[in-house]
């Protein structure tokens, strides 16, 4: 997909309804009650209580076959059934950003299994990655997942495991956003 622009905007309209915010670590963004999710730079400064930015970019820490793995059995956001979601904008220290590139791709894969985890909860939970930190935004990474509420736990148990591993210690900065369409 082509390098893709999106803002995610927090305030008292949109098509998703925020039914918790929890900061994980670090500090928490201010409280909406609703989600827009807009394609592009369309979003006007103000018309939201915040405003995060993200792009859809090229995979980075995936190899040919976790791609093709992955490829091959996730399924697509705006799934009718996927009435729940989750952002979790994401920051890394900077000793995480210190690392080289083939030192990251360790720790995220090798050591924390993250992209391998990952595809045990596919395709019941659709997952997106937008990245950040080369816009200046406050986080490095908005990750963003829709699922059917059947598959609340197996969600949560994803969540979990994920935060269970060497690659989370460089988390500085995390929230817990869940939402429901609305």
């Amino acid at each position: 997909m082509a390098n893709t622009l999106f803002d995610f905007v927090g305030g008292h309209s949109g098509a998703w309804k925020v039914v918790s915010m929890n900061p994980v670590a670090g500090e928490s963004l201010g409280w909406v009650s609703h989600l827009q999710i807009v394609p592009g730079t369309l979003s006007e400064p103000g018309t939201g209580v915040w405003t995060l930015r993200g792009v859809v970019s090229n995979l980075r820490y995936t190899e040919r076959a976790e791609k093709d793995a992955l490829t091959a059995v996730q399924a697509g956001l705006d799934r009718p059934e996927a009435t729940c979601a989750a952002l979790i904008p994401i920051g890394k220290t900077e000793a995480w950003w210190n690392l080289t590139q083939d030192e990251r791709r360790n720790l995220l894969e090798n050591q924390s299994h993250h992209i391998h985890t990952g595809l045990h909860y596919l395709p019941a939970i659709a997952r997106k990655l937008y990245h950040s930190r080369d816009l200046g935004e406050p986080f490095d990474f908005l990750t963003w997942f829709e699922y059917a509420p059947a598959h609340a736990a197996r969600f949560e148990e994803l969540v979990a495991a994920l935060r269970n591993t060497e690659e989370w210690k460089y988390v500085n900065r995390e929230i817990d956003i869940r939402l429901v369409r609305a």
